[in-house]
């Protein structure tokens, strides 16, 4: 697409930062309310702008979760070409920056959006029974902490304090732990519901929970990530944004590092997948074997279960690019 107009939007919990650019040159800069009215108002300065067209115009923003949330209802209802970067990736293909405020943010972005025009991956807004689900899977977390936040001291100083105190603080936060775990059964059930209400996310999770190690919280955030595996496609693409493709680092004779993982990842879905990759050693006979085989040729552990999440994430992806349930001894229909 040859895109004429560039804006970039910083985005706060209370304003939004616009600049406005035709090729390399500033029409306009200018701050909004974080709502409707200031989105409406941007728009009638922008729609005035000669030589204006929302086809060609695109808006690119950074991930701000629930703040940027007005800006893409409304863009999604024109239809206009949106793009949702990063902002690492934003800030380190900017070069060496000095200074920092909301309005050089904005510029910022929008000088990223015209230098990547030809490479802007556009942003694909989820379903609303995806963004139903993300917002449930957050509640989940959030109870989950909770949980841990009154149940772990509780377990951690009954052995240094004194028995009755400890029962008595005990007694005080009961009634507190029995409501946090009632509210996430409830929880539990919604998102289960939520599932079974649409048929295409129900045959996704079963496509996604045939692979033995992979459960239903796993499931969930691989779903909600790559937004029905539409925004990834690529398993190597995946592994590498969750943090479990390794990477060389050398440089020439005198660097010679070790291949690993990189820091650069969504750390929750790594936790994720490593848990799934424990549970496929320990249920699965094949991943069991590969496990017990190469730790027999002294290969690194870490390294070995790494592997296993990286198997993991492979075949989700080939049964849900198939669009079939995962099978140990699978045979092509065509063979």
């Amino acid at each position: 697409m040859n895109y004429t107009h560039f804006v970039g939007i910083d985005v706060s919990k209370n304003t939004l930062d616009f600049t406005v650019l035709q090729g390399t040159n500033i029409c306009f800069q200018t701050r909004e309310e974080n709502g409707m009215q200031g989105i409406r108002k941007f728009m009638k300065q922008l729609k005035a702008q000669p030589d204006f067209s929302l086809e060609q115009t695109v808006f690119c923003m950074e991930h701000t979760g629930i703040y940027n949330q007005h800006l893409l209802e409304f863009l999604s209802h024109l239809k206009a070409p949106v793009c949702l970067e990063s902002s690492l990736h934003i800030k380190q293909s900017s070069g060496l920056q000095r200074g920092k405020n909301d309005t050089v943010d904005a510029l910022r972005i929008a000088q990223y959006a015209y230098k990547n025009r030809e490479e802007l991956r556009l942003w694909q807004p989820p379903r609303e029974v995806i963004q139903k689900l993300k917002h449930l899977v957050v509640l989940r977390s959030r109870l989950i902490n909770v949980k841990k936040q009154l149940t772990t001291p509780l377990k951690e100083s009954s052995t240094f304090i004194d028995k009755s105190l400890t029962r008595q603080i005990v007694a005080l936060c009961k009634n507190s732990i029995a409501s946090v775990e009632k509210d996430l059964q409830k929880t539990e059930k919604e998102i289960q519901q939520l599932v079974a209400s649409d048929d295409q996310l129900s045959k996704l999770f079963s496509i996604i929970t045939s692979v033995d190690g992979v459960g239903k919280v796993t499931a969930s955030a691989m779903i909600i990530t790559t937004n029905e595996f539409k925004d990834i496609r690529e398993p190597a693409r995946f592994a590498c944004y969750a943090g479990v493709a390794p990477f060389e680092h050398s440089s020439g004779t005198s660097i010679k590092g070790k291949t690993r993982v990189s820091p650069k990842a969504n750390k929750a879905m790594k936790t994720l997948l490593h848990l799934s990759a424990i549970s496929a050693i320990r249920n699965n006979a094949d991943m069991k074997a590969y496990y017990v085989r190469k730790i027999a040729e002294n290969k690194n552990k870490m390294s070995v279960i790494n592997a296993v999440r990286n198997k993991l994430v492979w075949r989700v992806f080939a049964c849900v690019r198939n669009n079939r349930l995962y099978q140990e001894k699978y045979v092509s229909a065509l063979g």
